[in-house]
């Protein structure tokens, strides 16, 4: 069924082409929800066609209404305010629509053609995860299931950040102070005692750095950190790995091995995959054979030192390193080694990577060197530069090990919603009003086990942190607050998955489930504004969708699910669904509710968050 928008959109084209001689655009067709202070269901902007009429703005609105009316049935009355013309769309329309809406997947099947591909995650194998990665993986794993929604092809894909100056650091400091310790012998995840030996690094480094800078009180930081013994000792061990030495390189794989299994296990937990998985380990080289083309081709230079560099002064920027003067290559050297790899194996139509905003330079500058080099597949790249996550106390800092850990922070949610839900149980036990509620609440409660309400507990935690972090828009700097994001009314995640729960209650109630679609009839039905209020956000759906997937913002997606909810809430309190004498109503006021239980359903999935059944 055509949507009122299209039909709008179309007719509006074809009488301001009849009425004015005017060929205007579909983008000259704005269209908006009435404002509630006039009558009307849909709102045409008429200022765009004034000048062509050559009549006021109502008298504008007045003669594409009147066209409009004639042309469509399903246009019941119009009324003109200065230059905006709101349409009063027929009930039958609307239940029609919804009725033709609910029967489909709103979910695009996937279209053939080449590939999406989507890098996130992207962790470094010396410390564990933390909460500036989950909003990564979070953000990278939504836009492709949004993405996939929209009908196009995805790849899912990983780059494991295995090698480097940074790895050598946790390797040099097990070396040094670990005496033997492993995951098994110290009972911590493999990934967590990697980034322990990580920060003990950091701490020596800062002793050493500290006695140079108190002998030089000049000297910038950085400088007395590379003349410290520990730092040269670490690029020593780093030339002997890129050597291919065999002690380094086992040292290196044992290490890795413990990073990899708490990596999993982690993603696991908060629900990420992925398609395939790269190794810088394994693409740094193809840079460097890279690089070197680039100097054979004189688009790259040598400096007296042997380090290698792109200059790219004569586009605005700098001078960038590609290879140090000991030949050992830099994260850039295997970003062209990744990319180059990448689009051989997939031929993809656009490689998207999702990094943060401090990288912004970064991926500008890798654009630039794989033009230079003659790739003109370069524009394809697209950077999905994200805000930072900060807490009440301020910045995470992984040398310090003043980071929040992601396993921890995965727990400490779940144990949050336990609390919360405990706490709400106690207050309608100690409500007279809520008696019946909560002696229901605890007949369900005692009826799951403890498995089944530490999954609920677990997908409620998961829910609050992924809704928390998904509905703020990528680009800004957002603040984390725990306590804040489970909230079981606020523009919280716990607040949709009980409505979701609710709605399934309904449904039961009425002897339906979500599956099969409730069966009514679309004659003489009555429609109140909340229901119609309800109908009207549940057709903007797609394209909801649609515009999350060109933006690339799982935020639209999460905020119209909150609105949703915050409709479908305002019709349930006002409006009588099981306890509707009139049977056909009573339907359609059942399949309304299973239609609003779907789309949040989807809704949610596209943000990762389980839609629990029952609360």
């Amino acid at each position: 069924m055509e949507s009122i928008e299209n039909l709008l959109c179309r007719l509006g084209l074809q009488a301001v082409k009849e009425l004015f001689g005017l060929e205007a655009k579909e983008s000259d067709i704005q269209l908006q929800k009435t404002d509630k202070r006039f009558e009307g269901d849909i709102t045409l902007v008429v200022f765009p066609f004034v000048k062509a009429a050559r009549k006021s703005p109502e008298e504008t609105g007045k003669a594409i209404g009147e066209y409009l009316q004639g042309h469509c049935p399903d246009i019941t009355a119009f009324n003109t305010v200065k230059g905006f013309l709101n349409l009063c769309i027929a009930p039958t329309y609307w239940i029609a629509s919804m009725d033709s809406a609910r029967r489909e997947d709103p979910h695009q099947q996937k279209t053939g053609g080449k590939p999406v591909v989507i890098e996130y995650s992207s962790p470094n194998t010396n410390k564990p995860l933390h909460l500036g990665h989950i909003r990564n993986n979070l953000l990278g794993w939504s836009v492709a299931e949004i993405l996939k929604a929209n009908g196009l092809p995805v790849k899912k894909v990983n780059l494991v950040n295995d090698r480097g100056i940074h790895i050598c650091k946790s390797m040099l400091a097990w070396l040094k102070w670990g005496n033997g310790e492993t995951p098994q012998s110290s009972g911590m995840k493999g990934d967590h005692l990697v980034g322990k030996y990580y920060v003990i690094f950091s701490n020596h480094l800062k002793e050493e750095s500290g006695q140079i800078l108190a002998q030089n009180p000049g000297m910038e930081k950085e400088e007395a950190e590379r003349q410290t013994p520990l730092m040269q000792e670490a690029q020593r061990m780093l030339k002997k790995w890129e050597e291919g030495d065999k002690e380094t390189r086992e040292l290196w794989q044992k290490m890795n091995t413990w990073v990899y299994e708490g990596f999993d296990e982690t993603y696991r937990q908060l629900g990420i995959d992925f398609d395939k998985t790269y190794y810088e380990s394994d693409t740094y080289l193809l840079g460097k054979s890279m690089v070197q083309e680039g100097l054979e081709k004189g688009v790259l230079i040598r400096k007296e030192d042997g380090s290698v560099w792109a200059d790219l002064r004569d586009e605005g920027l700098d001078e960038k390193l590609l290879l140090r003067k000991d030949g050992t290559s830099v994260y850039m050297t295997q970003d062209l080694g990744t990319a180059r790899l990448r689009q051989q194996e997939f031929d993809a139509e656009k490689l998207i990577y999702v990094v943060g905003n401090e990288q912004n330079y970064h991926f500008d500058v890798l654009k630039r060197v794989l033009r230079k080099l003659g790739y003109p597949w370069a524009e394809k790249i697209t950077h999905l530069s994200y805000g930072m996550v900060e807490l009440p106390e301020g910045k995470m800092k992984s040398r310090e090990g003043t980071v929040v850990d992601a396993d921890d922070l995965m727990e400490k949610m779940a144990q949050t919603a336990k609390e919360t839900s405990e706490e709400i149980q106690k207050r309608k036990e100690g409500n007279t009003a809520g008696a019946a509620a909560a002696a229901n609440a605890q007949a369900n409660a005692a009826a799951r086990n403890d498995k089944e309400l530490e999954k609920l507990y677990a997908d409620l935690g998961l829910g609050a942190l992924k809704y928390f972090i998904l509905k703020v828009d990528p680009v800004k700097n957002m603040l984390f607050n725990p306590k804040e994001s489970i909230d079981f009314n606020g523009n919280t995640g716990p607040f949709l998955q009980y409505t979701h729960a609710r709605i399934c209650s309904l449904l039961r109630k009425g002897g339906f489930q979500d599956t099969t679609p409730v069966p009514f009839r679309n004659e003489g039905l009555p429609l109140s504004e909340k229901e119609k209020s309800l109908i009207q956000n549940l057709l903007a759906y797609p394209g909801v969708l649609k515009q999350a997937g060109l933006q690339y913002s799982p935020a639209l997606i999460a905020n119209y699910l909150y609105d949703l909810a915050k409709d479908f809430n305002g019709f349930y309190q006002d409006t009588p669904v099981l306890r509707e004498a009139d049977e056909n109503l009573r339907a359609f006021r059942l399949a309304l509710v299973q239609f609003t239980g779907m789309i949040l359903k989807k809704g949610l999935g596209l943000l990762g968050i389980v839609a629990p059944e029952q609360m």
